[in-house]
């Protein structure tokens, strides 16, 4: 800091996070994946953990009309105004990265949820698709992973046309529009 409160030159000419505010979220979170690509660019971070879980789950919320659960919960995510449980994945594209995966859903049989959400972000953080699935299904769509002990979706284009698969890609847009 200058003398006299004065703000350095580079603050003066403009405060970056006085400017966030103006941003939707969408923007603030293509500038998140800006920010990690360049900071792994510069070996400053080795992985480029982010926020996409609790967007997803957010945007799901607003898109169905679900309320979230407390963070703590085993096994579901968010529920509907007639108690139905849902869980909620996501996988957010990485062009360095081909896994295709959602992470594990584990005691599948402990029948947590009844219904099962999963969304695909592009790398910049769009809703690219998004599906909605009973929890009979999971069987059908996803395999058994010993090592992870658990059940996981891969997330190839037959998956998203399976019958009982209900694409709910275009609420989910609209309520990434409207965030």
């Amino acid at each position: 800091m200058q003398q006299g409160g004065d703000m350095p030159k580079r603050e003066a000419e403009g405060n970056p996070s006085s400017n966030l505010r103006e941003l939707t979220t969408l923007e603030l979170l293509r500038l998140h994946a800006a920010i990690l690509e360049e900071l792994a660019d510069r070996k400053v971070v080795r992985s480029k953990n982010n926020p996409i879980a609790d967007y997803a789950e957010f945007l799901i919320c607003e898109a169905l009309g679900l309320v979230l659960e407390r963070k703590s919960r085993k096994g579901f995510d968010a529920t509907d105004g007639s108690g139905r449980r849902y869980e909620i994945k996501t996988r957010r594209e990485n062009p360095k990265r081909k896994t295709t995966l959602t992470s594990p859903l584990r005691d599948l049989d402990g029948e947590h949820f009844d219904e099962l959400v999963i969304v695909l972000f592009a790398e910049d953080y769009t809703v690219k698709k998004a599906v909605q699935l009973p929890r009979r299904l999971v069987r059908d769509v996803g395999r058994f992973v010993k090592h992870v002990n658990g059940w996981m979706i891969p997330l190839r284009d037959s998956m998203w046309t399976t019958k009982g698969c209900r694409d709910i890609t275009e609420r989910v847009r609209e309520a990434q529009e409207h965030s």
